[in-house]
């Protein structure tokens, strides 16, 4: 099993930064990538940014140019650095991480969420 913690979200002006943390603990050596949704109210869940074992990453749209998605110890931690923050990024924002193993096969594991909230 894998257990995600985030932490790092908060009330921030626009144009601000924020860095988010996910810790994850557990069967770490089975997580193929890790990434971070976000869900804002009324709307649906949303991918933001993913980060593979071997580094690769991808972005929404919305977030290329102000979000940086990195990560330590192989899969041990991973991060969102939030610059240039605007109201519209006002969400719930979730870690998750995809993992696999031979006798169970893939399974995607949920942390609990931190909310950031971008207003003046």
């Amino acid at each position: 099993q894998v257990q995600l913690v985030e932490s790092g979200g908060g009330l921030v002006q626009p144009g601000g930064s924020l860095r988010l943390s996910c810790a994850a603990s557990g069967t770490i050596d089975s997580i193929l990538l890790m990434a971070w949704y976000r869900q804002a109210p009324g709307k649906e869940r949303e991918l933001v940014a993913r980060i593979t074992r071997s580094g690769g990453t991808d972005y929404a749209d919305s977030v290329k140019g102000r979000f940086t998605i990195s990560r330590v110890n192989a899969m041990n931690t991973a991060y969102l650095q939030m610059n240039s923050l605007i109201p519209e990024d006002t969400a719930v924002y979730y870690c998750s991480a995809v993992s696999y193993k031979l006798a169970d096969g893939s399974a995607v594991h949920w942390g609990q969420g931190t909310q950031v909230t971008v207003s003046s």
